[in-house]
């Protein structure tokens, strides 16, 4: 749905664009886009028109009849199987790769469960562990079908704020999968993050803000007015 909706926009866009005059400016006020530079560059956007069109008339069948097309493993590294020479691999170290990316095991948040996913579970302590499907429930060396991984996980880019998360049941999005060239197994933690409450300017400055200048040795402030102007003696902090 997105690939149509890019495919749908740039071919409005150009369409747009092609019918105006060369040279013409745009106008936001009649909503007119501006036109192209150059008779050269008409005709090539003309060219890339047809090319869209085209691409779109083929998502749009695949659309109809149920297909998708989707590469396990990446488009790129499917086309540098075909090119191995300039990505200095062999045909092991390649399908190496390409069975890595392919072999993943990834589950959505869900708030209010215990420590933010119930399918993939990382403790607050770093212990992972997985629930496991009906069919391979035999496998599991914890109570309630799940796996326990003998390595624990660590993250050290905001890893405060995970913790805080799970220890608070917040939903945490999880991958596990494994980097062939470093040759580790990774954990990624992703969630949603809550916007900030932004202060409007004309409160900020209802009774005036403080000026920070920081300096080799020492910050100095100031108090100013909701002029700007400064009230009273700077105050200097050294450290």
């Amino acid at each position: 749905v997105a690939h149509l909706g890019w495919l749908r926009g740039q071919i409005a866009s150009i369409e747009a664009r092609l019918a105006r005059p060369l040279g013409a400016k745009a106008d936001k006020r009649e909503g007119l886009a501006r036109g192209y530079a150059s008779r050269s560059e008409w005709h090539a956007k003309s060219r890339r028109l047809h090319t869209l069109k085209d691409r779109l008339a083929v998502v749009e069948t695949d659309r109809a009849a149920g297909r998708v097309h989707v590469v396990r493993g990446g488009k790129r590294l499917a086309n540098t199987r075909h090119h191995l020479q300039a990505a200095g691999l062999d045909v092991a170290a390649w399908r190496q790769r390409w069975q890595a990316e392919r072999m993943f095991l990834a589950a959505d948040g869900e708030a209010g469960k215990r420590f933010g996913n119930e399918t993939i579970r990382v403790t607050d302590t770093g212990q992972v562990s997985a629930k496991l499907p009906a069919p391979l429930a035999r496998l599991a060396n914890a109570p309630h079908g799940r796996y326990v991984l003998d390595a624990t996980v660590r993250f050290q880019h905001r890893g405060q704020e995970w913790r805080d998360r799970v220890t608070a049941n917040r939903a945490v999005a999880y991958r596990i999968h494994h980097d062939v060239v470093r040759g580790r197994w990774y954990v990624t933690a992703s969630w949603q993050r809550t916007a900030a409450a932004v202060l409007p300017l004309e409160a900020a400055l209802a009774r005036g803000v403080v000026g920070v200048d920081m300096n080799d040795d020492h910050l100095a402030a100031w108090q100013l007015d909701v002029h700007g102007n400064p009230v009273g003696e700077p105050q200097r902090y050294f450290y």
